[in-house]
């Protein structure tokens, strides 16, 4: 197995992946959760493949995301070398850049390896508000 090296670490964060696309939204006070049962990536250390579920929740303000091209966003990981952290991480960094949500929670649930299962939650809430899920 590969030598862990600070590329590893940051594997994935930069590579140009397609971009959200929001339409308007007409209400306030309410939850979307998006679930993506198949979430694909690569591990960037070993090349195997990883496989997960991603959960998207979120409180639209202005805009929600158009779902046709989160499918796209997320098929753009299928060949991408990133770990499971970088990867739920940066989803909610690209989600909260386009869609700019009063809060934001994105959890990665990955499938067993070596035994192993991982979840990772990331949150986001705008200054001013608060999380309330």
């Amino acid at each position: 197995m590969a030598e862990y090296t600070k590329k590893h670490a940051r594997a994935g964060l930069r590579q140009k992946l397609p971009e959200l696309e929001v339409l308007p939204n007409q209400f306030s006070g309410y939850k979307i959760t998006i679930v993506i049962p198949e979430y694909t990536s690569l591990c960037p250390r070993t090349n195997l493949p990883d496989f997960g579920t991603i959960t998207i929740e979120y409180e639209p303000d202005k805009y929600f995301v158009e779902l046709k091209s989160l499918k796209f966003y997320i098929l753009g990981y299928r060949n991408l070398g990133i770990f499971y952290e970088n990867a739920v991480n940066r989803i909610l960094k690209d989600f909260v850049r386009a869609v700019k949500p009063n809060w934001a929670v994105v959890r990665g649930e990955f499938r067993p390896r070596g035994g192993i299962v991982s979840t990772v939650e990331a949150r986001y809430v705008k200054k001013g508000r608060k999380w309330s899920p």
